[in-house]
């Protein structure tokens, strides 16, 4: 029987401890199950390697799991997410591409530390480190070390004081451009899905992306609200492209008030998706 607090069959935009997650991908999917969701989709920052676990939890649960991953690009000066489903994991390109981007956290994170030190704040690599249970090192690692180290109360106060932007200790991440993400995903027969643009008002820049081959947009998405959802859909009716859905989920004490599968699309988007993916 489904949760009240679930609204939809299939949550596609979730991060585990692969990324900056609270949850393990078995923790995640066992969580969907207690939850009644039908579906999920496991979308970490920069790494597939939470596959394999996500997909054996999902045959023992009986949930459809959809495979994922997040990459943050540039677009003139605004950082724009591109959710890549069903990519190829064989891929050499795109598992060269995503060493390179971890590569690339690893050095941000070290250049954070250094400009935290001038802040008087010394933390160490290895501290960070050890609270990254997967491959893809972020701020929110770091903010949990300030947390932990009494600095701050919550990763909000961290990134506001400390690493977000504009904040003393804030470094710039290398990131792919936008069309380069797009390709990235769809040079390993994945589908390209522009996340949660009502964040940044990215409008303006969806034409070119469809010309480049974004096949959907996410409609649905705790931080979008309810005219963000009817001029998405809109557009996603225009360039007919499909439409997702997510909640975006981390875990309570990353991103608070963000609940499982209270953002989402019916599970027949989730396998649109999987059918579609066969072709490209």
């Amino acid at each position: 029987m489904t949760s009240p607090s679930i609204l939809y069959e299939a949550d596609l935009h979730c991060h585990t401890t692969e990324s900056d997650g609270l949850l393990t991908p078995r923790e995640l999917i066992h969580l969907a199950a207690d939850l009644g969701l039908k579906g999920i989709g496991i979308t970490d920052h920069d790494t597939i390697q939470g596959w394999r676990e996500a997909e054996e939890a999902g045959a023992y649960y009986k949930i459809q799991v959809l495979r994922g991953i997040e990459l943050n690009t540039d677009w003139q000066g605004k950082e724009v997410h591109i959710l890549g489903y069903e990519v190829d994991n064989a891929s050499c390109y795109l598992n060269d591409k995503l060493r390179s981007l971890r590569d690339a956290r690893e050095q941000r994170m070290i250049e954070i530390l250094k400009r935290l030190a001038t802040q008087g704040i010394s933390i160490c690599a290895d501290e960070v480190r050890k609270l990254t249970k997967g491959e893809s090192i972020g701020r929110p690692h770091i903010a949990q070390v300030l947390i932990e180290r009494g600095f701050v109360k919550n990763i909000k106060e961290a990134f506001e004081r400390y690493i977000g932007l504009g904040a003393p200790a804030y470094v710039p991440r290398y990131k792919l451009t936008t069309e380069e993400g797009i390709e990235l995903v769809r040079q390993a027969h994945g589908i390209p899905v522009l996340a949660h643009p009502g964040m940044q008002r990215l409008d303006e820049g969806i034409p070119a992306w469809v010309e480049v081959g974004l096949q959907g947009i996410e409609v649905l998405h705790s931080e979008h609200k309810s005219d963000d959802v009817s001029r998405y859909r809109a557009i996603a009716q225009q360039y007919k492209l499909l439409m997702t859905g997510g909640s975006d989920f981390h875990g309570e004490a990353r991103k608070p008030g963000v609940e499982l599968g209270r953002w989402g699309v019916p599970l027949r988007v989730l396998e649109q998706i999987q059918t579609l993916a066969k072709l490209n």
